[in-house]
């Protein structure tokens, strides 16, 4: 009896089967290694993500590029050539992997003249003769190269190679070098942020520093003198600024109560511009003008010494000063003044009940030699008020875009001298309406703005 064969025996026996089965594991195997191979260069990718991060020191993050180029390919070895911000060849961070080997590329670089001049990266032929001076060196290896670029502007050049006979520079090979170049570019434009936010805190901190010595030039407080109120008050558009002020004894020997019956010299100024060069002008202008009060000359000689001394400094800064300088005597009243083209003061009269400029010709100081200076004089009777000010009050702009100017400031000022204000009254009060005609709370002043109010004791 012969019997009939199953035909399910015969299918899972048939050669054709067994090798059906082992094409469709050998797929498998290959579609898992490649998972894997991805799982790898995503791990890879994921890990220099994170150190571009968290990264403080850009050397160790650049040490870290070459290495992973020849892991995320699979490659024998990486070159990284970076440019400095001013595209000199930033020779001190070569990184070349293996680091054991191609010593003499690594020379060659690092004293190529032309690679020290700035602007070196940013011309394209410098980099095509990098390229050609690696593939001379790398003769006998395949080289792929791509540029680091960040913002448009070349950053580096990184390189990938390894034997002739090994195939690779495919699309996906030149992508994950471009993904790390690109990453690299990214790291080299934050470093380079980090440096001029650093050096920015470090003016930063000098500025406060010059801002706290300023401040501590000018008076913290004003001077007792003998049948006077005094109040002043200067207000930066910057931390540093051009405004002066000062009140000094013209005989600063005797004692506090002979001072206050004595003559005193109020003076009020202001450098050409603002910040950092317009405060350290004004710095020595300060010393040189306390020097000349104590010869006790007349206004007029002090302003035209003081043009002289400070001529040649103020010529090299292309900065000119404006400077009123006054001196009353506590005794007589009798206020003796001088002007080098600054804003007259307002005198407001407790008599007529009327406003009068304090003025007298004269040039800036620093604009040329041999200026000539006038003299005025007044008496000074009870009840007076004297303002003196800067061109950062009348010219400060309100919301609008319209000036303070000077015929508003005369408005408030015989506004709060007719209501028997004190000095202290007075300018709080004249501040007050200038932040309220610009805004403060939305905007700040665009120049130092300085007011000092002498008001004479009622009899």
């Amino acid at each position: 009896m012969v019997k009939e064969s199953s035909p399910i025996s015969e299918q899972q026996n048939h050669p054709t089967n067994h090798l059906s089965s082992a094409v469709s594991q050998s797929l498998r195997d290959l579609v898992h290694s490649l998972s894997q191979e991805q799982i790898v260069n995503q791990d890879l990718l994921l890990s220099l993500s994170f150190a571009l991060r968290s990264f403080t020191n850009l050397q160790r993050f650049l040490e870290l590029i070459p290495l992973l180029v020849t892991e995320l390919i699979g490659v024998k070895g990486s070159l990284l050539i970076p440019f400095q911000d001013d595209g000199s060849l930033w020779r001190e961070q070569l990184q070349i992997v293996p680091n054991d080997e191609d010593h003499e590329l690594l020379r060659q670089l690092f004293l190529l003249e032309e690679g020290k001049k700035s602007g070196f990266g940013m011309q394209e032929k410098n980099i095509a003769m990098l390229d050609r001076l690696v593939q001379r060196h790398f003769d006998s290896s395949n080289v792929i190269a791509t540029s680091i670029v960040s913002r448009g502007r070349q950053r580096g050049r990184l390189y990938a190679f390894d034997k002739k006979e090994i195939v690779f520079g495919s699309n996906v090979h030149r992508k994950h070098v471009q993904i790390v170049a690109d990453l690299t570019g990214v790291a080299i434009e934050n470093d380079v942020i980090f440096q001029v936010i650093r050096n920015h805190e470090k003016v930063d901190r000098q500025i406060s520093i010059g801002a706290e010595i300023q401040s501590q030039l000018l008076p913290d407080q004003c001077p007792i003198i003998e049948g006077v109120e005094l109040a002043a008050c200067c207000r930066p558009a910057f931390q540093v600024g051009g405004d002066y002020y000062d009140f000094m004894p013209t005989r600063p020997d005797l004692n506090e109560t002979a001072k206050s019956q004595g003559r005193w010299a109020f003076v009020i100024g202001d450098v050409m511009g603002k910040g950092v060069p317009a405060g350290l002008l004004m710095t020595m202008l300060r010393g040189m003008l306390r020097a000349e009060v104590l010869t006790g000359l007349p206004p007029d000689s002090i302003l035209y010494d003081l043009n002289q001394l400070a001529l040649e400094d103020l010529a090299q800064s292309h900065r000119f000063v404006t400077l009123f300088y006054s001196d009353f005597d506590a005794q007589s009243r009798k206020l003796r003044f001088a002007n080098a083209a600054h804003n007259p003061p307002l005198l407001w009269s407790a008599k007529s009940k009327s406003i009068n400029r304090l003025d007298a010709p004269g040039l800036l100081i620093g604009l040329q030699p041999e200026a000539e200076y006038g003299c005025g004089e007044i008496f000074l009777q009870p009840g007076d008020v004297l303002l003196y000010y800067t061109d950062g009050v009348t010219e400060a702009p309100g919301v609008s875009g319209e000036r303070f100017d000077e015929n508003r400031l005369i408005t408030f000022l015989d506004k709060f001298a007719r209501e028997g204000l004190g000095a202290k009254q007075i300018l709080n009060k004249l501040f007050e309406r200038l932040d309220g005609f610009v805004g403060v709370s939305h905007h700040h002043l665009e120049d130092d703005a300085s007011m000092v109010v002498l008001k004479v004791n009622e009899e």
